[in-house]
């Protein structure tokens, strides 16, 4: 069987918005037009799609179970069509980079400076946002890069991701707090009881159950001011072991040491980027620059 891409559009959009009328205004279409493409498509597969109740409509069992498909094909017909159109098109003027709010700033730093000697004329955006957002960004076309937590995350056909290495996380203290001056056999019970401060991404991508040890914590949207806190001696965090390399962000703080903590928390981080060949030329320098900060810090550790 042949089905069309406004077919599939359609489908997709009446099983969402459950109505013909929302289908129409979101698509652009007459209502009558998105009733007779559903129709036609019901005919095509001697299936019923959706049962019509007043104004609204229930999808079947049989459109459940069609819907993760033609959403599926929907996407790669769509990264088709930006591949193709990105062939004929010149290097790219500036790209947006949006990171999860955990990336350390000295591998932003690193990645903006590759870039200057790369391509010295293109402009770069780098935005803080959430993977919902990073995911919705680069479907839309708005972000080109993404630097997310993919913790139990699901393959996006409409992304193209490559898996980094996972960056590690340790515990941190303000260098003259009680923690800080305890014995590694004393300091796991203690920090159980002292306040943690936990980074907001890092529950909104469910690590809670890996990140959070106290149960006197309290959330903060902004890593830098997790650090500042920490300085101050207001509690103690998990923290990318690479800020220990920065002379600004480890003044004052030193890594706690506990003999119950084997191992650092390893936070598997993935570059997400779209589909076309401008975006796949900048990537080559932004992945290797991340690959080569990594080894470094890893050099300087051992």
């Amino acid at each position: 069987m042949n089905f069309s891409l406004e077919q599939l559009l359609a489908f997709v959009t009446v099983y969402e918005l459950k109505a013909f009328s929302k289908a129409a205004v979101k698509l652009d279409k007459h209502r009558t037009t998105i009733g007779q493409v559903i129709t036609n498509l019901e005919d095509q597969l001697a299936i019923t799609l959706f049962e019509r109740i007043g104004r609204t409509v229930e999808p079947t069992q049989d459109a459940v179970l069609l819907y993760h498909y033609a959403k599926q094909a929907i996407e790669q017909t769509r990264t088709f069509d930006r591949m193709a159109l990105s062939l004929s098109y010149g290097g790219l003027e500036s790209v947006t980079i949006a990171y999860s709010s955990f990336i350390p700033q000295q591998v932003l730093t690193a990645i903006r400076k590759t870039l200057i000697n790369d391509f010295p004329s293109m402009g770069v955006n780098l935005l803080v946002r959430s993977k919902a957002e990073i995911k919705q960004g680069i479907q839309d076309g708005s972000i080109h890069f993404g630097l997310v937590n993919v913790f139990e995350s699901k393959v996006i056909n409409s992304i193209d991701s490559m898996l980094m290495r996972s960056m590690a996380f340790v515990p941190f203290t303000g260098e003259s707090s009680k923690l800080a001056q305890l014995p590694p056999n004393e300091t796991y019970t203690a920090m159980k009881s002292t306040r943690q401060f936990v980074l907001k991404s890092m529950l909104d991508d469910d690590m809670a159950s890996r990140v959070i040890l106290s149960s006197h914590y309290e959330v903060v949207d902004q890593q830098t001011l997790i650090i500042r806190m920490v300085q101050e001696g207001l509690g103690w965090a998990l923290l990318p072991r690479t800020i220990s390399q920065s002379e600004y962000f480890s003044d004052h703080m030193v890594e706690i040491e506990a003999e119950q903590i084997k191992e650092a928390i390893h936070v598997p981080v993935s570059l997400w980027s779209q589909h076309s060949k401008q975006v796949a030329i900048v990537k080559q320098t932004i992945s290797k620059c991340i690959t080569d900060y990594l080894n470094a810090v890893d050099s300087v550790k051992s």
